[in-house]
């Protein structure tokens, strides 16, 4: 197992210049409605691991997680703004309702604020900014909320395996 590991911090390092980009890449589909849901935050936590097993430069990882992140909630209240009504018959929303009341509820109840909140709580991570959109909140203060929180949820989930990788390194 150390060989493969060994290899794969090998080819981070040796790709370094690629890894804001693709860091954003996949924090931008992490954040879109319905992906989300596919790709566990844990993923997002190990890829911190490598990060600081390979001795790359925390900082411009994070900067592009935070903009992969705000960029991926920004397409999915695009999308609620466009779908409206339409939301609740379209795929995976038709098929759990129940996720979908339960987010209108933490929407409801914590307005702009759920946007900072379903950042760290999937997988209402993956339908309050879509929700966000198909219940109409303002657009600017979606996009406060959206663009305050993505460099802290960045930050928590990247933090962790990058700090502990490189203390162990």
């Amino acid at each position: 197992m150390s060989t493969y590991v060994d290899a794969l911090i090998g080819f981070v390092q040796a790709n370094a210049a690629w890894a804001p980009a693709i860091f954003l890449a996949f924090t931008f589909f992490k954040s879109l409605a319905f992906v989300s849901l596919v790709v566990p935050t844990w993923f997002v936590v190990a890829l911190g691991g490598l990060v600081g097993a390979s001795g790359l430069d925390f900082w411009p990882i994070w900067g592009a997680m935070s903009v992969g992140a705000g960029l991926g909630d920004w397409v999915s209240y695009w999308i609620g703004d466009r779908v409206k009504g339409r939301a609740w018959s379209i795929w995976p929303m038709s098929r759990y309702p129940e996720l979908v009341m339960r987010g209108e509820r933490f929407f409801r109840r914590w307005g702009a604020m759920s946007v900072v909140l379903c950042r760290f709580f999937s997988p209402l991570r993956a339908t309050v900014p879509l929700l966000c959109g198909v219940f109409e909140m303002p657009w600017l203060r979606f996009q406060i909320a959206n663009w305050l929180s993505a460099p802290l949820w960045a930050f928590a989930v990247l933090a962790p395996g990058t700090f502990l990788a490189t203390w162990f390194r």
